[in-house]
């Protein structure tokens, strides 16, 4: 059994003792690097941020508050290794220890490329990249604006090229910050302006050359979104033509540079004009050749257009002719007509009753129903009988009649 003899001079409460090691941790650990991989990660409304790191023997609980959040260049997600400057602390009410970040960055690739990977696949997943949504660029524009440093390179570049291809077309220079605190603001202001007062039919956004760094306003979430709401079609022209950025992705129309930009904007006025030279010749000429083909046409109906008055002439031969033919015809027709009409008058005469009482003939009939008697058995006695000759008419009386 072991036994210890109380000094009350050593016996520490639970209050005292966990100060004296949050004082212990702090004093000893004031600022190290730490690295390993975030797990559990809140983002409460507070908005600070409270995750695991932990390895494969360990694990601790992390906090990087708002203030110090404000600085990154990325936003922390589970499953992400990362390597920050801490202070060690304690959290007294629970006696549990913490690490409180002040810096972080992804291990291995830098912030600013997870920056942009994240940006990237965020804004994918929404559509701001989908082909639909690109506008068409206009073939030749009634006015550029071009959206750049004042001073830099790119925007002499950009005019040098415009003045060469088509100086007709009106420019408009709207200098922004390309780089630096509060760039994105006035690209996105300028963008805003643009599509405000349309007198651009289109937009060039460019800047010269430079690091990832140096880009970071055209890989904005805020660059990227009036890229997108742009009504107005925007060509970017940014860095070199390895360079890719965000605002790259959103455009209607990608140039890998600055005077590359100026190319795809305008047409080359010469090819134009010689392009429609060679329309006018090939027009000229074939307007010519259809010209000759319709006098050919027209000498061809002339010539075998004839005279009114031969063409009245012969109609009239033709009437003529027609009138006599059809005068023929009739006569003839009123021969055959005539001839048929004495062949069937001479047997109407054969068969005329009159001819036939000329002959010595006569025709009874009955005086009462003037029905003519054909058979003497239907006569009677004293029937009257009126006999018909051929100059007069007897009637008599039957005495006799013969069967």
């Amino acid at each position: 059994m072991i036994t210890a003899e109380k000094n009350t001079g050593h016996i520490y409460t639970v209050s005292k003792l966990t100060r004296e090691i949050k004082s212990l941790l702090e004093e000893t650990f004031p600022f190290i690097w730490v690295t390993g991989e975030i797990s559990n990660y809140a983002v409460p409304g507070s908005g600070h941020s409270y995750f695991t790191l932990k390895d494969p023997q360990a694990a601790i609980s992390a906090v990087m508050f708002k203030n110090q959040k404000r600085n990154l260049k990325f936003e922390p997600e589970n499953g992400m290794n990362i390597m920050g400057l801490a202070r060690l602390s304690l959290y007294e009410p629970r006696g549990s220890y913490q690490i409180i970040f002040e810096h972080l960055e992804p291990e291995g690739a830098g912030s600013i490329q997870v920056a942009f990977e994240q940006l990237k696949k965020k804004l994918s997943d929404q559509g701001l990249f989908d082909e639909k949504h690109k506008k068409a660029i206009p073939f030749l524009p009634s006015q550029i604006s071009i959206i750049t440093s004042g001073t830099g390179a790119a925007v002499r570049d950009i005019i040098n090229v415009a003045q060469r291809r088509f100086s007709n077309c009106p420019l408009e220079i709207i200098p922004v910050k390309v780089q630096g605190n509060g760039s994105e603001n006035e690209i996105r202001d300028a963008i805003n302006l643009v599509n405000q007062f349309q007198k651009s039919d289109l937009i060039i956004l460019a800047r010269g050359g430079g690091s990832l760094e140096d880009l970071s306003a055209f890989n904005s979430e805020l660059v990227a979104n009036a890229i997108f709401d742009s009504h107005i079609p925007i060509i970017t022209g940014v860095g070199h033509e390895t360079d890719y950025t965000i605002a790259d992705f959103v455009a209607d129309l990608r140039a890998p540079t600055p005077s590359a930009a100026a190319e795809l904007a305008l047409p080359d006025k010469k090819n134009l004009v010689q392009r429609v030279s060679g329309l006018q010749e090939n027009l000229t000429t074939l307007l010519n050749k259809k010209v000759a083909l319709l006098n050919q046409t027209v000498f061809y109906l002339i010539s075998r257009l004839k005279n009114p008055e031969r063409v009245v002439y012969d109609l009239r031969f033709r009437l003529e002719d027609y009138e006599s033919r059809l005068t023929g015809r009739m006569n003839h027709y009123m021969q055959l007509i005539k001839t048929k009409h004495l062949e069937l008058d001479s047997m109407l005469q054969a068969l005329n009753p009159e001819a036939i009482l000329k002959r010595g003939y006569s025709i009874s009939r009955f005086v009462s129903d003037k029905k003519v008697i054909t058979d003497s058995s239907c006569v009677k006695k004293n029937d009257q009988i009126e006999v018909i000759l051929s100059q007069g008419r007897l009637v008599t009386r039957v005495e006799k009649a013969n069967g």
